[in-house]
């Protein structure tokens, strides 16, 4: 049992609201125009969730491997806690999961690429390669500083986008090409995920000095970092609204708004609060969207 409850710990089961709430959004816009669903498209739903979670414990993984590897993550940290780290699992153990997570993200994302075809195929040969190159190489995206416009794109746009046209291949539809509402309404998924990486990056702006992790904060210093935080909370209503109207969804503001006072406000191990809080305000959007299809 401890054992169990350690890798449940190591996986970060806190950051698998960024994976789940868009593909959540993608299923229940594409059922607003497919009006009947079949058992295909039921199973076709769990293992989109299930390949979106397991790409991003993988890319959790990878990310502990590469950042203990490189001497960003240190013991004691002001973050949360990583196992490598702390020395409570050793660098074997860690590859091996590494291992067995990208089997697993494999053998769905091939069942999920033989349903959806070469899209799907695209989204995933892409998606498993920017998992690595978060932090995997010298020119990883976490340190160059760019790492938010994947998060965007990927626990964003691209995930509501993917879920909705494997909805579409599964039931047998044609799938408009030109329909924006998936990339609208899974916009506001990945700005909230880029407010968890902002977070995670003031917060740990001073260590990553050190390693020379050239972050957003790093590069451009504290204020301008909330600054662009910021703006990224006022983003979210003007997507929800592009996506639904004035409905439900655009009174995402006010959970974002809150975390963004929060983070203003924080300091230190405050900022481990804000992540969750982030996380809760991803699952709120999902409600609203809910509410508004």
């Amino acid at each position: 049992m401890k054992q169990l409850f350690l890798w449940l710990r190591i996986i970060r089961p806190q950051t698998l609201f960024a994976s789940l709430c868009p593909v959540l959004v993608g299923l229940m816009v594409a059922h607003t125009y497919i009006k009947s669903s079949s058992l295909c498209g039921h199973i076709t739903a769990i293992l989109t969730i299930l390949c979106a979670l397991s790409l991003q414990i993988l890319s959790n993984l990878i990310n502990d491997y590469y950042d203990f590897k490189r001497g960003t993550d240190k013991q004691g940290r002001v973050g949360f806690k990583r196992a490598l780290a702390e020395g409570t699992v050793t660098v074997k153990a860690m590859k091996t999961a590494c291992y067995i997570t990208f089997i697993i993200a494999l053998l769905l994302g091939a069942i999920l690429c033989y349903i959806g075809g070469w899209v799907i195929m695209i989204i995933g040969i892409t998606a498993l390669f920017f998992a690595w190159l978060y932090t995997a190489t010298s020119y990883s995206l976490s340190y160059l500083g760019i790492a938010d416009i994947f998060v965007f794109l990927y626990y964003g746009v691209i995930a509501s986008w993917g879920t909705v046209w494997l909805q579409y291949e599964a039931e047998g539809q044609s799938f408009d090409m030109h329909q924006l509402t998936p990339i609208y309404a899974g916009a506001v998924c990945g700005l909230i995920s880029m407010c968890v990486l902002a977070i995670n990056n003031i917060r740990d702006m001073n260590d990553d000095k050190l390693v020379g992790k050239r972050t957003i904060p790093v590069r451009l210093g504290k204020q301008m970092a909330l600054v662009l935080l910021g703006i990224v909370v006022i983003l979210m209503p003007l997507f929800a609204w592009l996506a639904f109207g004035l409905n439900w969804a655009t009174l995402v503001i006010v959970p974002a708004a809150i975390l963004y006072y929060n983070v203003l406000q924080a300091k230190g191990a405050q900022y481990n609060k804000c992540l969750l809080l982030a996380g809760i305000v991803n699952l709120i959007y999902v409600c609203l969207v809910w509410l508004s299809v």
